[in-house]
């Protein structure tokens, strides 16, 4: 049985074809920074496996794997599919590659020292052909300038979306968008 048709009967028709738009978007980008695409196909396509589940669904996962969430994870449900996406794939699907598991992870928040699979999942998911946001041309654009860039534009857009929404940010993101502009300051005091 394919990804597709393990998915499929998991969410609506919208979130499959997004599932199936962010595989493409990471295959193309894997290619292009030279990762295995085969990973980010898989990684892709199986992002959101857990999306569509009920908030009990997902706080009957994080019981049932014993997984370690904090107060602002569990009070967010938009921030457990992630968390229990990696934990379906991992424990129901035995997928046991690390970095499969950990681009799903933390696809929506990001983190400090995400492998290259991590960013192109990431910003998959961000510029994917579905994709019709305001800012999603400029996210497009920031692809072309490299992955680092289109990454950084990714976090930098979740704090404003965060902020103008009065939403609290996820420390990961916060580490995250840290680490780069660090690594943006010491780029430019050489």
């Amino acid at each position: 049985m394919g990804c597709k048709d393990i998915i499929k009967p998991l969410m609506g028709n919208k979130r499959f074809n997004h599932c199936i738009n962010v595989s493409k978007a990471a295959q193309i980008l894997a290619k292009r920074f030279g990762e295995d695409e085969n990973k980010a196909k898989i990684a892709g396509i199986l992002h959101d496996i857990t999306k569509e589940f009920s908030y009990d669904e997902h706080i009957n996962m994080i019981k049932k794997f014993n997984i370690d969430v904090s107060n602002l994870e569990i009070s967010t449900e938009k921030l457990l599919h992630s968390i229990t996406g990696s934990a379906y794939v991992k424990n129901i699907l035995n997928i046991n590659d690390n970095d499969i598991l950990n681009s799903i992870r933390y696809h929506t928040t990001g983190r400090p020292g995400m492998s290259t699979l991590e960013k192109i999942i990431f910003v998959a998911d961000f510029v994917s052909d579905e994709r019709d946001y305001q800012g999603v041309d400029e996210m497009r654009k920031l692809v072309d300038k490299g992955l680092d860039e289109a990454v950084f534009g990714g976090l930098c857009f979740t704090i404003e979306a965060l902020l103008k929404s009065k939403l609290p940010i996820h420390i990961n993101t916060v580490l995250a968008y840290n680490e780069y502009v660090e690594k943006n300051k010491k780029g430019k005091n050489k």
